[in-house]
């Protein structure tokens, strides 16, 4: 278990440590926090994959969206379901962990061993609930600058992610181009949109009106907001799909019935989908981590912190970049992703776009799209020729090479 954490009864806080490496920063190595607080101690929960070079040149961090977590590639402890990028990273595979060393932490306000609003504030003994800090963007990539210092890795060969990873992406080469050789920021932006922010609310509201949230105090008071979390999921979830995409898997279908019940149980299968997927969130995420994760995604605006002019946040840069975005993505949709790659260009960057045609939506960037794969490769091939990194080792084509 680790150190500070309790067990709860809550499936998540049960299992989150020991399949995962920590680092633990004590009193004397605060965050300082967009909020102008310096927080400590912090935990930051990781997994890597493949190994380090010698030169220490080969890391590749791939941040999480906003309610995966540091599973990336291997069996999640929770669901017991392969890791959320498990068709991306691994042996041969696109992130090839044969030739790149993988890091994938658990981000700042996460709860999945990193410090977060479910973990134990030292000075009460009880979880942090609302008194944990509203943390932002960039207070996630300082907490894993703070991890890569500590292990002792100066500058990273690529910084990849999507959606809330994305902005990740784009906040690590603004604030810090000379330690991201490349990125690969994915169906995201620079900033939320006021629609994103209003799905956000949406699903807030919903966590907060569970009578069982207790004001952010669940876990002292042993309750779990379930049913408001749940709702909350499945509200999210709609916008991760596209209307293609729910028609084509759903249309009007109904569940194990032969007519309408004329009634309010589940008689679509859509219905029956978004409930399973609303019931199986709330066993490995926790409600209030919920609310400071979609915060921080609200908060983003990356120009602002640039004079008003994103181009700013690029100005100078030697990053390499490749942006992707997806045609049925309508949370993030190829706008959005374009005005990065405009950004770039006027900021002079070295910046390739790709727009992968799918009817799968927002979460095309999870899915087996071997468009994404031959792009996502052949990028990292060519950032890695000029990067010096050796050739990748002979190996007969798996099919997530073709």
């Amino acid at each position: 278990m680790i150190p500070g954490i309790k067990s709860r009864s809550t499936t998540y806080r049960q299992i989150a440590a020991p399949d995962s490496q920590v680092v633990q920063f004590g009193p004397d190595q605060p965050l300082r926090l967009d909020c102008g607080i310096d927080f400590a101690p912090l935990t930051i929960a990781y997994q890597t994959y493949g190994t380090l070079d010698p030169q220490k040149t080969n890391a590749i961090l791939v941040a999480h969206a906003l309610t995966a977590d540091q599973h990336a590639a291997n069996i999640h402890p929770v669901t017991m379901k392969p890791g959320w990028w498990d068709k991306m990273v691994g042996h041969g595979k696109p992130i090839d962990t044969d030739r790149y060393f993988v890091i994938c932490a658990n981000v700042l306000g996460g709860c999945m061993g990193s410090s977060g609003p479910g973990s134990i504030d030292p000075a009460t003994g009880e979880s942090y609930g609302l008194d944990f800090p509203v943390v932002t963007i960039r207070d996630m990539v300082r907490a894993q600058t703070m991890l890569l210092d500590h292990l002792g890795i100066e500058t990273l060969f690529c910084a990849i992610g999507g959606s809330m990873g994305g902005m990740q992406v784009l906040e690590w080469a603004a604030s810090h181009p000379d330690r991201v050789f490349s990125a690969i920021p994915i169906a995201t932006a620079a900033r939320h949109t006021s629609q994103n922010i209003a799905f956000h609310e949406v699903g807030r509201q919903a966590v907060m009106a569970d009578p069982d949230w207790r004001g952010g105090r669940y876990l002292r008071e042993g309750t779990s907001p379930k049913k408001g979390l749940s709702v909350a999921r499945m509200a999210a979830h709609i916008t991760y799909m596209s209307d293609e995409a729910l028609h084509r898997k759903f249309g009007r279908n109904l569940q194990n019935r032969a007519a309408i019940t004329f009634g309010f149980d589940a008689d679509f299968q859509i219905e029956s989908y978004l409930r399973h997927q609303g019931s199986t969130f709330v066993d490995r995420f926790d409600a209030n981590s919920y609310l400071y994760l979609t915060r921080a995604m609200d908060y983003f605006d990356l120009a602002a912190d640039y004079d008003g002019q994103l181009a700013n946040a690029f100005l100078g840069t030697n990053t390499r970049f490749c942006v992707v975005s997806f045609t049925s993505d309508w949370l993030f949709p190829t706008e959005v992703n374009r005005q990065v790659v405009h950004a770039l260009n006027a900021a002079g960057a070295r910046v390739s776009f790709v727009e992968i045609e799918t009817d799968a939506g927002h979460d095309s960037f999870l899915l087996d799209e071997p468009e994404l794969f031959g792009a996502v490769r052949g990028f990292l091939d060519s950032a890695a020729h000029a990067r010096g990194l050796p050739a990748p080792p002979a190996r007969q084509l798996s099919s997530t090479m073709l």
